[in-house]
């Protein structure tokens, strides 16, 4: 693993790890990781599909985990913004391979910020992880409960307060910009998730989306639900996509949850599989509702 330094089209440095592969080469694969969760999190899968021939960058949004300054109290930086450092990776990994095909996967935001992207002719495919639209009224049962709380009163007044949200304090998400909390808000609030809040613009590049997107969503999943897998990958219009439903069961597990897909206990039952999608996307999913 090799520890570096991006800069971002505004210079802003977002700090990278690469993963060498072993072996035949397959291509890049970029991870594109949740709200929250630093790239380290990460790390024991991205090892794992490295010795699978894999050339995998995995990169911490700015304001989060190695490119958090010292403290976030009035740091700028909304989701446009970490949509061009999810584009400072892939232009790296692209032109450290630039006849291979690049996949990016994506886990949760990672799989909705790559519709704003501007370089998406780079881009082969996206192999979604645990990725829905997070409009509340979509958001899982038990979530469902206590998000409007979040939204009107936790987040306004403790971003207000201490100038970015605190969440590693408050056991929620994980401390943010106040430009990336309050933006997020925005797309939670609207059906259209980020479509809806943003407008015009984003709507179109979500439409000129034509790498194929396959979903995988799990039925346990305690955040995103089918019905926000399938409303987050309504937004990529024109774009061959597909959706796996997968039961814990089926891997001979009790739980998987949001966050399972990448713990260790993985390597022998799903992860093999996250690897034969990336392969398969070579050939194009037919479209699916």
């Amino acid at each position: 693993m090799q520890t570096i330094t991006l800069k971002s089209s505004d210079g802003a440095a977002i700090a990278a790890r690469i993963y060498e592969p072993s072996g035949l080469l397959e291509g890049n694969v970029v991870i594109g990781g949740a709200m929250g969760v630093r790239q380290a999190y990460y790390e024991p899968f991205a090892k794992w599909l490295a010795t699978q021939g894999w050339r995998v960058t995995t990169f911490d949004y700015r304001g989060s985990g190695d490119s958090a300054p010292d403290t976030l109290k009035g740091f700028k930086a909304d989701l446009f913004d970490w949509t061009r450092d999810y584009e400072a990776a892939i232009d790296h990994a692209y032109d450290a391979l630039p006849g291979a095909p690049l996949y990016l996967l994506g886990h949760s935001l990672g799989a909705q910020l790559p519709g704003m992207l501007t370089n998406q002719d780079k881009v082969s495919g996206l192999l979604s992880i645990a990725a829905g639209s997070g409009y509340w009224r979509e958001n899982a049962p038990q979530l469902r409960r206590l998000i409007l709380y979040f939204w009107f009163v936790l987040v306004p007044i403790a971003t207000k307060l201490c100038g970015y949200f605190p969440g590693r304090k408050l056991r929620k998400v994980g401390d943010l910009p106040a430009g990336v909390i309050m933006q997020w808000r925005r797309w939670c609030l609207n059906p259209r998730y980020s479509v809806g809040a943003e407008g015009e613009a984003v709507r179109r590049s979500f439409a000129n989306v034509r790498f194929p997107v396959l979903a995988l969503s799990i039925s346990d999943d305690e955040l995103m639900t089918l019905q926000g897998t399938r409303s987050l990958f309504a937004l990529y219009e024109n774009a061959p996509r597909q959706i796996e439903r997968i039961q814990p069961a089926e891997l001979a597990l009790r739980r998987i949850g949001h966050f399972g897909p990448f713990r260790a206990e993985q390597e022998t039952r799903l992860w093999p599989r996250m690897a034969t999608w990336l392969r398969g996307m070579a050939a194009p999913a037919s479209a699916a509702a």
